[in-house]
């Protein structure tokens, strides 16, 4: 019974997994047909976001196909490529992909809406996930989870800073346009929510529990070690159950997310088309 409902969770990862490389796909194809009538700085923008995007999708795929917990060496899948170290290398990719196609888009809307501390902050983003990866790998290196409460805390924190200027930007944009922000904004901020009441205490508390028994930390040299070579099957869900809500929602909402950004990039950019052409047109009359 076990295995059956980790295997039914797996098969859902997987078959989430397909539909968004495909989703990907479509949109990137859309995009490529219309690529002529685009000015040419906003199909470099678009493309910037398609490949970004196609980091984070591929990445997420990936690590449906061969999840792993980190700290634990737990797989589902027994092969190197359920590794520790491939799957926080690729997710490393991913994260840092997806946070730029935030910045990305974030100071192109504060420079159109001259929004400079906006534009400021767009730029604070991917480092800060960088730090955040630098904290989660020294925490999967070491086993120590206190490097996950730093990582989950900073990915709040960003999203939360994201979520100030999208309400902002929201507010003088058009309609269509600030009902996609609105709902971007509303999801980010549960996302925050998540983050500071369910997963940065889940890894607080397995710190001052590990912190309690007394239990001994791997040091660099052989936490990378240990990474790149051990990694334990299960199937118990047991196991898993305490990884399914955010791995299930990171693999998928996440990455709808992604590929939802170019898209409302090439809104945005039709919306202030637009708007231009209006007050050319208003000027005229």
């Amino acid at each position: 019974m076990l295995i059956s409902e980790t295997f039914q969770w797996w098969t859902l990862l997987c078959v989430v997994s397909v539909v968004n490389v495909l989703a990907w796909s479509g949109s990137a194809l859309i995009f490529w047909r219309q690529k002529t009538t685009w000015h040419p700085h906003t199909w470099q923008l678009i493309r910037l976001q398609l490949l970004l995007s196609a980091g984070y999708v591929l990445g997420c795929a990936y690590r449906s196909v061969f999840p792993v917990f980190d700290i634990q060496r737990l797989c589902l899948v027994d092969s190197w490529m359920s590794s520790v170290m491939v799957g926080r290398s690729v997710a490393t990719v991913a994260e840092v992909c997806f946070a730029a196609q935030w910045g990305a888009l974030l100071e192109h809307m504060a420079k159109v809406h001259n929004r400079p501390l906006a534009e400021r902050h767009a730029g604070w983003i991917v480092p800060m996930i960088l730090v955040a990866e630098v904290c989660s790998w020294h925490a999967v290196l070491t086993t120590s989870n206190l490097g996950h409460v730093i990582e989950e805390s900073i990915w709040g924190l960003s999203v939360a800073l994201l979520v100030f200027h999208v309400m902002g930007i929201a507010r003088d944009s058009q309609r269509q346009l600030k009902k996609i922000l609105y709902t971007v904004a509303t999801v980010g901020a549960a996302y925050v929510v998540y983050m500071f009441t369910q997963d940065v205490p889940m890894y607080w508390s397995r710190w001052v529990q590990d912190e309690t028994l007394g239990r001994t930390y791997q040091d660099l040299p052989t936490g990378i070690s240990d990474a790149a070579t051990r990694w334990v099957v299960s199937h118990h869900w047991e196991d898993w159950k305490s990884e399914m809500v955010w791995m299930t929602l990171y693999f998928s909402v996440a990455v709808w997310l992604s590929i939802g950004l170019v898209h409302t990039l090439a809104l945005h950019v039709r919306s202030r088309s637009r708007l231009n052409l209006q007050g050319v047109n208003l000027q005229r009359a």
